[in-house]
């Protein structure tokens, strides 16, 4: 693995307002920085897609014992909660996509950090937008990633998204969300889904009708939520959530794999596993209070 100094492409920014890739400053910085970038060998390459996968072997052998063993305590997900991800899990409900964060230095085996299974960015730009970079300033060069036609292929391989309109929804006030599920919604219509999108505000709930509908009371069955499961679930509406009244991208059970307690009880589950990192709920939860504190100081 080699880290490359490079110099950026003087109209960065006007090239990745043209592959729609509007968020490129946040907060009055570069968010996108092509100051360095890193070539890897075919053998680490091949290390992080086995890795990857073996991770994610490992977190559904986990999600199915923890279900087992009724271990939703820990991840602090209610009764009502537990059983919907207990429904989720035993109807196989499809699932989109996930993000692992590894540590990995191309020496000692990859390590991983997080596992953001539920609301995981970052795909624009490492799909297109790290595309069309490359092939100005490495046309020979190959790009690591396929994120783009996997997902694609995910939106064409799941069937019910053809019943009816999906919905993509956000926050309203986040740029780099609402970047995110545009992109995702586009390749939804490539995959040719109808397609709709709302904000995650302007989303209602009809009481006489126990359904979710938006600004023209059309009911929305089918639902994309670049939203966390958990922020979901404490929301007013979140209640009516426990009937099913929508299909969610990403399905229930991602509840417990988003849940940062995974990784105490992975290290428990397979202890010593090369890619996983020492890890308890103590080290769990004081890391937990230091981050309140460093947040509250701000």
């Amino acid at each position: 693995m080699e880290r490359i100094i490079l110099e950026p492409i003087a109209d960065w920014q006007q090239k990745c307002e043209e592959v729609g890739f509007h968020f490129s400053y946040l907060n009055d910085r570069p968010y996108w920085n092509e100051g360095a970038c890193y070539c890897f060998s075919v053998q680490e390459l091949d290390e992080l897609e086995q890795v990857t996968e073996d991770l994610h072997q490992l977190c559904l052998e986990a999600i199915d014992r923890i279900i087992r063993e009724e271990r939703f305590q820990q991840l602090c997900i209610s009764p009502d909660f537990a059983e919907l991800c207990r429904r989720s899990w035993e109807r196989d409900d499809p699932t989109l996509y996930g993000r692992f964060d590894l540590a990995y230095d191309g020496k000692n085996p990859p390590k991983l950090l997080e596992y953001n299974a539920d609301t995981p960015t970052a795909l624009l730009e490492a799909s297109v937008v790290q595309w069309t970079w490359l092939e100005e300033v490495f046309p020979t060069a190959d790009q690591f990633n396929s994120i783009h036609e996997k997902l694609l292929t995910a939106f064409q391989e799941i069937d019910w998204l053809r019943e009816q309109t999906l919905y993509f929804t956000c926050v309203r006030d986040s740029k780099e969300d609402l970047g995110t599920v545009e992109y995702l919604r586009d390749l939804a219509i490539q995959a040719g889904l109808e397609t709709q999108h709302i904000f995650i505000e302007d989303i209602g709930w009809s009481r006489s009708e126990e359904v979710f509908c938006d600004l023209d009371n059309q009911v929305i069955q089918s639902l994309f939520k670049l939203y966390p499961w958990e922020w979901l679930i404490r929301e007013p509406f979140g209640q009516y959530l426990l009937t099913e009244p929508v299909r969610l991208l990403e399905p229930a059970w991602k509840l417990i794999l988003s849940n940062k307690a995974i990784l105490p009880i992975l290290w428990e589950f397979f202890p010593n596993h090369p890619n996983l990192l020492p890890s308890s709920f103590n080290a769990f939860q004081l890391s937990n209070l230091s981050q309140l504190a460093r947040r509250s100081d701000v």
